[in-house]
């Protein structure tokens, strides 16, 4: 019997602000531009995986909302400061009566056979509970996912895991390194380098390495 398929969402902050962190990482490269392709690497991630029906991108930014059309995914407008909790519930709302889920936008190395994984754990506890999948260092999250009929209640942010945990979602502990690796630093981008980067920032880096060079 085929497995139930999920509806993601996908929420990408506008580029300006998004990424504060990695503002700089790549010397050369225009910040926006990475974190565009951030978030169109993780995206092209997301439609790839045989899991997933439909990828919803929450977003008041054109360019984002172009690249995600373009790419196949239903785009949803953002309400400007409303924060990233709410454009989950957002996302969720509009999502088709089913499994969904709500994964960060900074997953460049994101192997779409990771995410199908970490999916179908959630769905092997098919017992009403939400079940979310933290990031490397363990504090963060990078995966909500919630079965029929339960609302995904997303408490990302600083501190997240924990914060999921006490709402009553369990985590997943499955070996799925490409999933965990969010990147907010220029650390974290050459830990998901080491993994193996989406086509859009791997281009990026490789642009910027004779620039890196020379720093």
């Amino acid at each position: 019997m085929s497995q139930p398929r999920w509806a993601v969402v996908v929420p990408v902050k506008r580029l300006s602000a998004a990424k504060s962190r990695l503002r700089g990482a790549l010397p050369g490269v225009p910040h926006e531009d990475l974190a565009l392709a951030l978030a169109a690497d993780t995206l092209r991630a997301v439609l790839a995986c045989p899991a997933v029906a439909e990828a919803l991108v929450v977003t008041d930014d054109a360019r984002v909302a172009a690249a995600a059309r373009a790419a196949g995914a239903q785009v949803l407008p953002d309400q400007p400061d409303a924060g990233l909790n709410a454009a989950f519930r957002h996302g969720a709302a509009h999502a088709p009566a089913g499994w969904v889920a709500g994964l960060t936008a900074d997953l460049p190395a994101l192997r779409p056979t990771e995410l199908a994984g970490a999916l179908l754990a959630a769905q092997a506890g098919d017992d009403g509970v939400r079940r979310f999948v933290a990031d490397a260092p363990g504090l963060g999250t990078v995966l909500l996912a919630a079965p029929p009929g339960v609302d995904l209640e997303p408490r990302f942010g600083v501190g997240s895991a924990a914060a999921h945990t006490a709402s009553g979602a369990l985590p997943l502990p499955g070996d799925w390194p490409s999933l965990r690796r969010d990147v907010d630093t220029a650390d974290d981008l050459a830990a998901a380098a080491r993994l193996g980067l989406g086509p859009r920032t791997a281009a990026l880096v490789a642009a910027a390495c004779p620039a890196r060079s020379t720093s």
